[in-house]
């Protein structure tokens, strides 16, 4: 239970920190869009990198990875589905939706919540993986074709979602994590260095938009944002449980594709709508809100679960 709460008190900790700076001034919008470009194509890049190279690419076929999976596919179904009901948006805006009502956050909370909450790191490889390697890239590519001007070659959009440093990292990682090589010291070390600013930079950021932006919760539809955020913290994590569960998962196992579901909408949400400029208010919103409600959420599913 220690964990829980210390990962979160990390993350407010830093968010609190970028509203400080942005209401006495030291931080403005500017500031807020170079920390997001930093954040985007060299920090970020460069922790996932390190992350996927260090995983055990056999988790990618585990179970846990099957029932994660699954929990993902049936929140995005649900979402495409509800969305057309509740707001009918756009298409970037709607891979933004989606994301805000799927993609969690498994790097920054993920992982010291696997280490300390279920005892095991390594829990979170699966869906870290899947994530990094299928679903961002998969966002990237549709936001990249519905964000370009009218007539863009279909050869042009390729070549521009290859050149999105944030799969380059991953895919980059990956190579690394299935050879088994590693990278020699004198240039794994500036990665490291590099990667370390990923996270600040991107929790700065989201403080300084929630200071001078519309306050949480006033800036998007409320359908909307009641919709992302209940498949975020209650369709996702009961998904995963159900399906690991038939999947035969017991114990620590099944306990643990509930917690990683149950976690907040990603930071990287936020980055990546900021970077297309679509669906910004949505994706901060959807993260504040899931971030503060997942608490909860998870001290219920340590209770009943374990």
């Amino acid at each position: 239970m220690a964990g829980v709460l210390e990962g979160f008190a990390a993350l407010a900790i830093l968010i609190g920190l970028g509203a400080l700076l942005a209401h006495i001034g030291f931080l403005n919008y500017a500031a807020q869009t170079m920390l997001v470009r930093l954040a985007f194509w060299v920090a970020s890049p460069a922790l996932l990198l390190t992350v996927v190279a260090d995983a055990d690419v056999h988790d990618v076929f585990s179970a846990n990875l099957v029932a994660s999976a699954g929990a993902v596919a049936g929140s995005l179904l649900l979402y495409l589905v509800l969305s057309r009901v509740v707001a009918r948006r756009p298409g970037p805006e709607t891979v933004v939706g989606s994301l805000c009502s799927m993609y969690v956050n498994a790097g920054n909370l993920g992982i010291p919540i696997a280490a300390y909450v279920l005892g095991d790191a390594a829990f979170v490889a699966p869906i870290l993986l899947m994530q990094l390697v299928v679903l961002q890239p998969t966002a990237l590519a549709i936001l990249d074709r519905t964000t370009a001007a009218e007539g863009t070659k279909l050869t042009t959009l390729a070549l521009r979602t290859l050149r999105n440093p944030l799969l380059l990292g991953a895919l980059l990682g990956l190579v690394l994590a299935l050879t088994g090589f590693r990278l020699p010291t004198i240039v794994q070390d500036p990665i490291d260095l590099l990667g370390a600013m990923a996270v600040p930079a991107m929790l700065l950021a989201y403080g300084v938009s929630l200071r001078l932006g519309p306050k949480p919760g006033a800036g998007s539809p409320a359908r909307e944002l009641t919709l992302v955020v209940g498949l975020k913290l209650l369709v996702q994590p009961a998904l995963a449980y159900l399906i690991g569960f038939a999947l035969g998962l017991q114990d620590t196992a099944l306990f643990a594709v509930a917690v990683l579901a149950a976690l907040p909408t990603a930071q990287n949400v936020f980055v990546v709508a900021s970077r297309y400029d679509r669906g910004v208010v949505l994706a901060r919103d959807a993260i504040f809100l899931s971030t503060i409600g997942s608490v909860p959420v998870i001290i219920l599913l340590t209770t009943l679960l374990t």
